[in-house]
């Protein structure tokens, strides 16, 4: 038994992760079915020999030995036509359960299958940007020489926040310094020399 939908790689996979993935999901769909596979053969297996049974019996009964004989063979014929048939629609269920398991196995690692969008990527990870505590007197100087030269429009508190980092990298950068946006003992000097 094997997949009969048609799977492409993702865009940018490897041949080589493409046929690895390939490999599990057959292994894992062919795990999904294996009972059902077992079942159908075996009601297949059954059907054939009650007919032959049967087919044995009633010969027997109308024509004696060699009616028995005539009578197995017809058994044995209808049964296994009727097992065939019995076993090709089980196994179309089965194809079909298999194929369904595939699929999903396949869509899970990103490629593309029929019938379904591609998976969107994970999302990426929610950056944490660690609380910095910088020293209230240092931030509320460097404030205080933000405001005097035009770069903040607030009274210096102290507190670090996104106003006093936007005001530091505007002198960072009409300065032609490094733009971090930190408060540090340097930036304070550089400002007290303007």
């Amino acid at each position: 038994m094997g997949p009969t939908v048609l799977v492409m790689p993702a865009p940018g996979k490897s041949t080589e992760a493409f046929n690895k993935d390939q490999a599990e999901c057959k292994s894992i769909a062919s795990n999904e079915v294996a009972g059902a596979v077992k079942q159908a053969n075996n009601q297949a297996v059954g059907a054939a020999v009650l007919t032959t049974a049967l087919g044995a019996a009633t010969g027997a009964a109308v024509g004696g030995g060699n009616g028995a004989a005539v009578g197995a063979a017809s058994g044995a014929t209808v049964g296994a036509g009727i097992g065939a048939d019995s076993s090709a629609n089980a196994q179309l269920t089965i194809q079909q359960q298999y194929d369904n398991a595939y699929s999903q196995c396949m869509y899970t690692k990103g490629n593309q299958v029929p019938g379904y969008a591609p998976a969107p990527p994970p999302p990426p990870p929610i950056a944490v940007v660690p609380t910095v505590h910088y020293d209230r007197n240092l931030v509320a100087q460097i404030q205080g020489e933000l405001g005097r030269l035009g770069y903040l429009h607030s009274t210096p508190d102290g507190a670090y926040g996104p106003h006093t980092r936007t005001a530091i990298l505007q002198f960072e950068a009409a300065r032609g310094l490094p733009q971090d946006g930190i408060p540090t003992a340097g930036l304070l000097q550089v400002l007290q020399q303007n």
